[in-house]
């Protein structure tokens, strides 16, 4: 049981199993609402909010003006834009009171989360449901063996990179050109 390639094995698997299960018109309807929003806002906390902040620095490396709730520069929030919740429960209080302030100004709301039917629902404009085990078990939810909710942040970055990818190719964006968005004080 502690052999790398047994874990490493189970880890992709397990990733493979919950992106394959992600409904691709619900991840069309985000790439819209990217696409749509004048700025786009990131919240979550722990090791979400860290996969959250990986979407954002990628997706500000292909032109979209990006944003982490807290951060030391962040503008106001207004209609034009899309605020993203990851939070796979739906019930983490944190974000469930950023997603409520947010369309206070009638900002879109977009969930990433695997419980379909939780408390952030009333605040969301459209759910992309990662199918993992969270804090609350939901039908045709992928079980990890790894800990707590290492599935839904490591399936929740890797579905920010395909978000990124595919807004590439959609605009057609040479790689190359991508490298003027990129830190340059390091």
């Amino acid at each position: 049981m502690n052999d790398y390639n047994y874990a490493t094995k189970k880890i992709t698997d397990e990733i493979t199993a919950s992106l394959t299960n992600v409904n691709s018109d619900d991840v069309d309807k985000l790439l819209i609402e990217i696409n749509n929003a004048e700025k786009v806002f990131f919240v979550g906390v722990g090791r979400v909010l860290l996969s959250l902040q990986a979407i954002a620095k990628r997706l500000a490396h292909i032109g979209i003006k990006t944003y982490v709730v807290g951060e030391i520069t962040e503008p106001a929030i207004t209609d034009k834009d899309l605020l993203i919740v990851g939070s796979g429960s739906g019930e983490t209080k944190f974000p469930l009171i950023i997603a409520e302030k947010a369309k206070q100004y009638n900002a879109r709301v977009a969930h990433i989360g695997a419980n379909p039917d939780s408390s952030m629902s009333q605040y969301s404009d459209l759910f992309l449901r990662i199918p993992v085990s969270s804090k609350v078990d939901t039908p045709g939810e992928v079980h990890s063996e790894q800990p707590m909710k290492s599935l839904f942040e490591q399936s929740l970055l890797l579905l920010g990179d395909t978000l990124a990818l595919m807004m590439v190719n959609n605009k057609n964006i040479e790689l190359e050109s991508l490298w003027e968005y990129h830190a340059n004080l390091e």
